[in-house]
């Protein structure tokens, strides 16, 4: 069985700073790991992905130079650090484990096979 943990949500001030961490647990065969987030009453949302052994990474247009994935492969952990949050990144935020093979970037929900629980990220104005 594969768990993904996620910790580091909270409320926090415009312009504020956060980092989430996720540690999985279990078998993956990880290829990527990713970030994505619904906030209520919308789909679920691509942040960021990163290729878990080469290590390059894309994100969605809405947080890119503001959020940053990076991964600790001798830890087994995936970040997000979050800088100049904004109210509109209010949401829960999930990462998800993919051991698939997949031509360009996995920015789909679909193109992972594991998620953590979320954790709740509010940021107010």
């Amino acid at each position: 069985q594969v768990n993904l943990v996620e910790t580091g949500g909270g409320s926090v001030q415009t312009g504020d700073s956060l980092r989430l961490s996720c540690v999985p647990s279990g078998r993956t065969n990880t290829r990527a790991m990713g970030w994505f987030r619904q906030a209520p009453g919308q789909e679920r949302q691509f942040v960021a992905t990163i290729d878990w052994i080469r290590g390059p990474t894309y994100y969605a247009d809405s947080v890119k130079g503001r959020f940053t994935i990076s991964r600790d492969i001798a830890k087994n952990t995936l970040y997000l650090q979050m800088n100049s949050l904004l109210p509109e990144d209010t949401a829960v935020y999930y990462c998800a484990a993919s051991p698939f093979t997949s031509p360009g970037w996995y920015t789909r929900a679909a193109q992972y096979a594991y998620w953590g629980q979320g954790t709740q990220v509010t940021v107010s104005s």
